[in-house]
């Protein structure tokens, strides 16, 4: 037991870590049929957004590696549009 969890045993933590493995060992085939299944992000009704958020189909197929500067830019892109609604929003008000 420890201060920060002070509830969970060592076999907890051991099962924890165990499926932390498991979800990293799935093959990224499984990615790619999970998000053809989901069919992408709902449609936002915002344009801009829903373009940004089309980046994410980058991400099934590419190499691990590969996911951090895909997810950087699409939240790269959704910082400016919140930037720019906020300005827009103090310019109203």
């Amino acid at each position: 037991m420890n201060d920060e969890h002070p509830q969970q045993g060592a076999a907890d933590i051991d099962q924890d870590h165990s499926s932390e493995r498991a979800v990293a060992a799935a093959p990224a085939r499984d990615d790619a049929r999970a998000a053809d299944a989901l069919g992408g992000p709902p449609a936002t009704g915002d344009a801009r957004v829903d373009e940004a958020l089309a980046g994410l189909s980058r991400l099934p197929g590419r190499p691990a590696e590969e996911h951090v500067a895909v997810l950087e830019e699409v939240h790269g892109r959704l910082r400016d549009i919140l930037d720019e609604l906020a300005e827009n929003q103090g310019s109203q008000g």
